[in-house]
């Protein structure tokens, strides 16, 4: 079943239970989707396209939720973290920080890399072989803290 069957089969549920955060957050998913397939570069739109929407969706939640917290308005902040969760679910099970640093060991193994000067090749390897299951500043901190 596509993520976008999954979105729309989750919308119809949220609205038969009366969820009203689970729909909105649901349908600002179909919404992202929906504008990225329509635009000038539907042609590339794939599964990884979708990947980086709903990523892009919780870091902004994320990060909006940041800015509630600092203005002392917790309440919207609880709201903007769940719609975070709730996309979350759709995303790939991420990787963790030991998956992660076993995945780059064997990277730098590869491509053979012994200082600093040689990550851009390895983010290179690592970005499309943890695409969507880690985030990126994650992946480029393990990197540069494995070649120092």
């Amino acid at each position: 079943m596509s993520l976008e069957q999954k979105i729309n089969d989750g919308i119809k549920a949220a609205m038969l239970a009366k969820d009203k955060i689970r729909l909105e957050s649901l349908r600002a998913v179909k919404a992202a989707i929906l504008l990225v397939k329509t635009s000038e570069n539907a042609k590339d739109f794939n599964e990884a396209a979708e990947i980086k929407i709903l990523q892009k969706l919780v870091k902004q939640r994320h990060e909006a939720a940041e800015i509630y917290v600092s203005n002392k308005r917790s309440e919207l902040a609880e709201k903007e973290l769940a719609e975070a969760v709730i996309i979350e679910e759709f995303l790939p099970k991420q990787l963790s920080l030991p998956e992660i640093e076993s995945a780059i060991k064997s990277i730098i193994a590869t491509t053979g890399a012994s200082c600093i000067k040689d990550m851009g090749k390895v983010m290179a390897a690592a970005s499309a072989q943890l695409a969507g299951k880690a985030d990126g500043k994650i992946i480029a901190d393990t990197v540069k803290k494995l070649l120092q």
